[in-house]
C-alpha cells in the first residue's frame, strides 16, 4: 500500500530573506554611552578618575569628547597613554602645547589626524615628527588655518640627511643621521595645492597622497582604513557606541559665568545634604513628639479597658479622689 505525500508549498513570508538581527551592544559600550552623555558635567574633573581607566577606554572617552566639542589640551593630556597607536584630534581646541605633551608620552603613534585644528602650527607637527618615529599616516587640512600649517610643514615631512663629523663611523648615532618623517607613507590632505603635491611627489615618492581604495588592486600595498578620508580615524573605537551619545555636539555651549571673588565659598554637596536632613528633623520633631504622646495615651486606655485589675485600681483611685473632695 503506497502513501502519497503532498508537497508543502512555501509560504510567502518564507520566500523572503530574514532581515539581519541587530547585534546587541556590549555592556562596556552602554556604560561609555551613558558616560559620554554626561561628559560635559564631569569634564573638569576628568583627570581625577581617568587614571583608573584602561588605555582603550581612555581612547573611547577621547573620541566622544572630540565629537562633543569638549577636547582641549587638559582633556588630551589627562587621557594620554603610551600604548596608543592612533590619535584623532580633528576639529578640536588642542594646541601645540598639548600635542607636544602627547608626542612625548605616545611615542608609538602610527596614525594622527590634526585636520581642522586651528590652534596647531608647525611647532606641534615638528614635535610629532621628532618623537613619533613610527608615524605612517597623517591627516591634515580641512580649514584655512590647517591648510596653511600643512603647506608650512612640507620641509618637516620631507626626509633629509644631516652632515655629521666623527673620527669613526662606529661613533655615529643613527638617530642623528636622518631627519624628517622617514616612516610616513600616507598623507590625507583633500585640498592639497598643485605645488605642494609636485614637491612631495618629487622629494617623497614613497608617500601616497589622498589614497583611494580600489577593488582591482592586487598588490601588497593595500590602502589601510586609517588612510581613507571618508572614514574617521577613530571610527572603529566608537563603532559599538550609540551615536546619540554625541548627538548634542552641534549645540552651543552653555556660557559659564566667571566666579565672583567676593562670593562666599560654595558649600559641598555632602554638607548640603546634611543641613537639609537637620532642618527636616527639626521641622518634624514637634509632630513626632505629639504622635508619640497620642500613641502612649491610646496604649494606656486600651490596657485599662482590657485588664480587669488595672481597671479596678483606676476605679478605686477615682473613688478615693471623689471621697477626699467631698
Amino acid at each position: 500500500m503506497s502513501v502519497s505525500r503532498r508537497a508543502r508549498t512555501p509560504s510567502p513570508r518564507a520566500s523572503y530573506p530574514r532581515p539581519p538581527s541587530a547585534k546587541p551592544r556590549k555592556l562596556v559600550s552602554l556604560c561609555l554611552g551613558t558616560l559620554g552623555q554626561h561628559l560635559e558635567d564631569i569634564i573638569t574633573d576628568i583627570s581625577e578618575f581617568a587614571a583608573y581607566f584602561p588605555p582603550h577606554i581612555k581612547l573611547a572617552v577621547l573620541s566622544i569628547a572630540r565629537r562633543r566639542r569638549l577636547l582641549n589640551d587638559e582633556v588630551l593630556t589627562s587621557l594620554a597613554e603610551c600604548s596608543w597607536e592612533i590619535l584623532d584630534i580633528s576639529g578640536s581646541d588642542v594646541t601645540d602645547v598639548g600635542l607636544a605633551t602627547v608626542a612625548n608620552v605616545c611615542s608609538n603613534l602610527r596614525a594622527i589626524d590634526i585636520s581642522r585644528c586651528e590652534k596647531i602650527t608647525t611647532a606641534g607637527v615638528s614635535e610629532i615628527v621628532c618623537h613619533c618615529p613610527s608615524l605612517e599616516i597623517l591627516r591634515c587640512g580641512g580649514c584655512p588655518r590647517s591648510e596653511f600649517t600643512a603647506r608650512r610643514c612640507l620641509n618637516i615631512l620631507k626626509p633629509k640627511l644631516n652632515t655629521l663629523e666623527e673620527d669613526s663611523w662606529e661613533e655615529l648615532d643613527t638617530l642623528d643621521i636622518g631627519g624628517g618623517a622617514e616612516s610616513l607613507r600616507w598623507l590625507v590632505w583633500p585640498k592639497i595645492d598643485d605645488n605642494s603635491k609636485e614637491t612631495l611627489a618629487a622629494e617623497c615618492p614613497r608617500v601616497t597622497i589622498n589614497p583611494q581604495p580600489s577593488p582591482y588592486d592586487l598588490s601588497r600595498s593595500k590602502v589601510p582604513v586609517e588612510a581613507l578620508a571618508s572614514v574617521p580615524l577613530d571610527h572603529f573605537i566608537v563603532e559599538d557606541i550609540d551615536p546619540k551619545t554625541w548627538a548634542v555636539s552641534a549645540a552651543p555651549r552653555r556660557p559659564v559665568a566667571p566666579p565672583n571673588p567676593n562670593a562666599p565659598p560654595e558649600i559641598p554637596i555632602a554638607e548640603r545634604f546634611r543641613l537639609a536632613y537637620v532642618e527636616r528633623e527639626a521641622r518634624l520633631a514637634p509632630k513626632r513628639a505629639k504622635r508619640e504622646r497620642q500613641q502612649r495615651r491610646r496604649a494606656e486606655r486600651d490596657y485599662m479597658m482590657n485588664d480587669i485589675d488595672a481597671r479596678s485600681v483606676a476605679l478605686a483611685a477615682q473613688a478615693s479622689r471623689n471621697l477626699r473632695k467631698s
